[in-house]
């Protein structure tokens, strides 16, 4: 019986614990501080194309010529 106990405590512990999420919250309770919050994470989220061109070199001018030379002696 009291296996049984334990074990109906342990996995109503475990479904409560899978239903409820984080454990530790991202985002303040507090609406103001949340907004704020917000505000912060999707201004530094809007800058990550840019960052993603600046180190792949794609706002770099191309080095490659976009026309045909000659390249025999004249």
């Amino acid at each position: 019986m009291k296996i049984r106990t334990r074990l109906m405590a342990g996995l109503l512990l475990a479904c409560t614990t899978i239903n409820v999420g984080c454990a530790v919250p991202i985002w303040s309770p507090n609406p103001d501080v949340r907004a704020r919050q917000l505000i912060y994470q999707s201004e530094s989220l809007r800058h990550i194309p840019e960052i993603w061109e600046r180190i792949w070199g794609l706002d770099l001018p191309d080095l490659a010529t976009p026309y045909r030379v000659h390249g025999g002696v004249i």
